[in-house]
């Protein structure tokens, strides 16, 4: 069986904001010509329907009737709905449209004074991932201007500015960067969280901007889920705790500074459920009861309210079948007549698109639902503020709608005082650039990832060493700011930065080498763990762990650490054999099943993701100078440790105050609430010394993966291109140059596709999903691509079967000859995955994992596209 690779099959690297789609993988498989991002084609797909699930009883009672944090002032109100009297539908609708800092220039936003925009992540100033704070303060000051000038639309309403600060100012060269979320829910100090808000807010406002994107309060069921850091703890009490510190640090107190100068206006998110879809799949289905929805995801948003959050962000996920983008029942019902919410709810990166019936470029739906602010990047800004206005006009959506929502906008702004500031230019904190890295913004972040560090091992109480000694520091993390500050650093994904882009930061060795050295002791930094005889030293801290990722990215299949590439292990074993005590600081964003490194050290410490001050980790592990603690452990695990690669889904009860331990379905390798100080007794810790080092990984039981039966699975979404175009379905027919598609009926209404292609060119049908999934249970296995196909001509050239992932890399395999054995009558083709195997392939990351593409002039039909998990006998294979 020839296997062929097609030249011109490359990728585009777009930065793009959270919440949504993945870079990437083009479509035009076979050409060379204009090509798109699978941002832009994935954004361009309507979403497979998929009906509500009527078994699910909606019960408000269930929800409690929450006083608003902020009472209604009348006066307010009443200037409120004045200048709304006063606006007309153009100006009303651009208050709802948030475009994106690449897709608008100054003078859109004077033309049509949006209410707001933002920048994505990896979105800069003149698109430059150095920009100033100066290049920031002045694309704020230009928007603002903008944006009250009045001499075009007759209106000054101000605009805002917001950003995803998660961890710090984030996107900003020389912020101070904190831990991720879920080392902060190990610490486990909300008066520290609050601390950390305030100085995100003061960093924020340095350059200009007025709203941060800030808290994510998803409480996590399963840690495959590439999200998983984003959550402070599995337990939705530590969630609601934080959510409520977090709030009033960004914010200012309610009965205090709130939004004063020094504060900006916060954004509980994602509305809700996104901790919960089943298998961890990122934008998935959360189906949950709504008493779960209630007691698990919704306790962080109680929280938040409850201090005041003036915004909410609607989230990716369905709830049993509807995208909550578009289900009037939470946004509205729930949330703001429930709730009590009065502030407005903003949509995540063209979330509106997703829902059933819509597209990035028109969605009466998601406003009709409860959505007050399309978060709409490219160019679908336009037309989207077109075909809303034309919704309004011919009576899809109402003017009362409108009118709430843009009064909801109206309040926050009032509340915030963007009438009555100061432009950005001129506000106190702004330009102020000593305050971005400043020393003691710094420190708290030191002293954050002090007590994030969890102590799992510590045989023989090896930790906390002398600074007298002779240490190796070793593994590709010890010198890797960007590695140990995870996704959503500078850049979206967090990948592609120096150390060299975080001035005034400290890599974890840097930490070490510093203190050692003043300890009179020696730090030696060897990523491989290479020594001279003379060098061999007392001890070796090997820090290493996961590359950084965000949102689907980091989606996984198990939980397993370099499943298939155990290079950090074989580093540990060959410094034990050399007879070198091991301390392993594991970097990572979720607990993972790490039994063979656990074995191999004599002491082990969870670090989780930690950010720009890596000198707090030797603050804890090495003493002070005349041997006593400087500072001891004191981070718990707010996350369960998995025992097997497959147990993803471990979560500590919640009905009792205490974790039960003797409940059967909860049996972690460690227990949430664990870890171990500098005073524990041996009897104290857990033997982690020898621990069963069998994956699973061969009596797995795997079950089929339907990607294309009856109708397009979730994630997945169909699609066609040519050389030069591609475009998603959003209809029964569809058509380009090279290629007719149609819906037919196999066995049942629809079930299947005819494909006409034409032969003049090559063209392709496919599916796609808007993250990289992992495949890599079923290609380390004897499964394979199963497809029911029907040939109405003769094939005279190749037709091929594929599969793509992220990245330069795809493998097809010519089935012609296997079509044409039965012309007219349908049969199935199944190829062994192993046939798509070998470079540049890599099965963890699969974007496509089903093409056809020919440039033969044939009829082809074709039905339920499946991964088989058991591949029949007379599946194909290729060695």
């Amino acid at each position: 069986m020839k296997l062929t690779q097609l030249s011109c099959f490359s990728i585009v690297k777009t930065p793009t904001k959270i919440g949504s789609i993945a870079l990437g993988v083009l479509l035009g498989l076979s050409g060379c010509g204009d090509k798109k991002t699978t941002h832009e084609l994935v954004t361009e797909v309507a979403m497979t329907p998929v009906a509500a699930n009527n078994s699910v009883s909606s019960s408000l009672t269930i929800w409690p009737e929450l006083t608003p944090a902020i009472a209604k002032d009348p006066v307010l109100e009443a200037k409120i709905q004045a200048l709304v009297a006063k606006m007309t539908l153009q100006q009303k609708v651009a208050q709802m449209i948030q475009p994106e800092i690449r897709d608008i220039t100054v003078e859109d936003m004077r033309q049509y004074g949006f209410g707001s925009y933002l920048n994505g992540g990896g979105a800069y100033p003149n698109n430059d991932k150095h920009a100033t704070p100066a290049d920031w303060i002045a694309l704020a000051e230009s928007f603002y201007q903008a944006s009250v000038d009045d001499s075009v639309d007759g209106i000054n309403i101000p605009t805002m500015w917001g950003t995803d600060a998660v961890h710090g100012h984030n996107n900003v060269i020389g912020a101070t960067l904190f831990p991720h979320n879920i080392g902060l829910g190990a610490a486990n100090n909300p008066k520290l969280i609050e601390k950390i808000a305030a100085i995100t807010a003061q960093e924020v406002m340095v350059t200009g901007i007025d709203w941060v994107f800030a808290p994510t309060v998803a409480v996590v069921r399963d840690d495959r889920w590439g999200r998983t850091y984003e959550g402070y703890s599995e337990d939705p009490r530590i969630v609601k705790d934080y959510a409520y510190a977090i709030v009033e640090g960004l914010q200012g107190a309610v009965t205090g500074d709130f939004l004063s100068d020094q504060h900006v206006i916060s954004t509980v998110k994602h509305f809700i459920g996104d901790g919960g879809t089943e298998n961890g799949i990122d934008q998935g289905e959360n189906l949950a009861s709504e008493q779960d929805l209630y007691d698990i995801h919704a306790q962080g948003y109680v929280g938040g309210l409850n201090a005041g959050a003036q915004s909410v962000m609607a989230s990716f996920n369905s709830w049993h079948g509807v995208k909550n983008h578009g289900n009037q029942y939470l946004l509205t019902d729930v949330l703001k007549d429930r709730l009590g919410f009065d502030g407005f709810v903003v949509g995540d990166w063209n979330g509106h698109g997703q829902v059933a019936g819509c597209t990035n470029e028109s969605c009466a739906q998601s406003v009709n639902a409860g959505l007050d602010i399309f978060m709409v990047p490219t160019a679908a800004w336009k037309p989207l503020y077109e075909n809303t206005i034309a919704q309004v006009n011919n009576g899809e959506i109402s003017q009362a709608r409108i009118d709430d929502a843009v009064s909801r906008i109206l309040r926050v702004k009032f509340r915030a005082g963007l009438f009555d500031k100061p432009s950005p230019a001129n506000r106190p904190l702004s330009g102020k650039t000593e305050l971005i890295g400043q020393a003691r913004h710094r420190e708290v972040a030191r002293q954050a990832v002090r007590e994030s560090l969890v102590l799992l091992k510590n045989n023989q109480s090896l930790l906390p060493l002398k600074p007298n000694t002779k240490v190796l520091v070793a593994g590709d993390a010890a010198d890797n700011i960007g590695k140990q500050s995870g996704g959503w650093t500078i850049t979206w994904q967090g990948t592609d930065n120096k150390n060299s882009d975080f001035p005034g930061a400290t890599s974890i060795y840097s930490g070490i080498e510093q203190l050692v050295t003043q300890g009179g002791g020696q730090a030696i930094l060897s990523t491989t763990g290479e020594f001279s005889p003379e060098q061999k030293p007392d001890v070796a801290i090997v820090v290493f762990g996961e590359e950084p990722y965000a949102e689907g990215n980091g989606d996984i299949d198990n939980v397993e650490y370099q499943r298939g590439d155990k290079r950090d292990l074989a580093l540990l074993k060959k410094l034990k054999a050399q007879g070198i005590p091991v301390v392993s600081v594991f970097i990572s964003g979720r607990p993972m099943w790490v039994n063979p490194e656990f074995n191999q050290s004599d002491a082990f410490v969870a670090a989780w993701l930690p950010g720009s001050e890596g000198q707090g980790i030797a603050d804890v592990l090495f003493t002070k100078p005349d041997g006593s603690v400087a500072y001891d452990f004191v981070g718990k695990l707010s996350f369960s440790w998995p025992s097997t690669p497959q147990q993803t889904q471990v979560n500590v009860p919640l009905a009792q105050d205490k974790i039960a331990q003797a409940q059967a379905d909860y049996q972690p390798l460690i227990p949430y609430g664990y870890g171990l100080t500098y005073q524990s007794a041996s009897t104290d810790a857990i033997a982690l010394d020898t621990l069963s080092e069998d994956n699973f990984s061969a009596s797995q039981t795997l079950e089929n993966l339907a990607l294309f039966e009856r109708a397009v699975k979730s994630p997945w979404s169909m699609y066609i291109a040519t050389n030069n175009a591609r475009q998603g379905l959003s209809s029964s027919v569809a058509s380009n140059s090279a290629l007719n598609i149609r819906t037919m009926d196999r066995v049942v209404q629809e079930d299947a596709r005819l494909v006409s292609f034409t032969g003049s060119e090559q063209g392709t049908v496919g599916l796609i999903s808007n993250f990289p999934r992992d495949f890599r249970a079923y290609s380390n296995s004897d499964s394979a691509l199963s497809v029911s196909i029907k040939t109405e001509q003769l094939l005279q050239k190749p037709l091929w079967l594929g599969l793509a992932c992220e990245g330069d890399c795809r493998q097809q395999v010519d089935i012609a000859k296997q079509a044409n054995t039965t012309l007219g009558k349908w049969q199935n083709i199944s190829i062994s995955l192993a046939c798509f195997a070998g470079k540049p392939m890599d099965f963890g990351k699969i974007i496509i994992p089903f093409y056809l593409t020919t440039d033969a002039k044939v009829d082809i039909s074709f039905s339920d596209v499946v991964i088989q998990a058991t591949p029949s006998e007379k599946t194909i294979r290729c060695h």
